[in-house]
């Protein structure tokens, strides 16, 4: 129907989208990437956890109850 329109393909987005499609084989864990995850993945999250955990702490004493127990 409408033959003949085969798109141009730009070489950058093909080099891009096939380095993409297989970052799992080509992922080298160095410094910097522990660093990223330990930051990421453990430190802000426990920080955010503790955050919640006291604002919840400061909440009970307000209104006369004995903390929550979490985890």
């Amino acid at each position: 129907m409408g033959g003949g329109m085969e798109a141009h393909k730009n070489k950058w987005i093909e080099d891009w989208s096939s380095a993409r499609e297989n970052l799992e084989h080509n992922f080298r864990w160095t410094r910097r990437n522990f660093a990223l995850v330990g930051l990421f993945g453990i430190a802000i999250p426990v920080f955010v956890y503790k955050g919640i955990i006291k604002e919840f702490h400061m909440q009970d004493e307000d209104a006369g109850r004995p903390p929550r127990k979490f985890l």
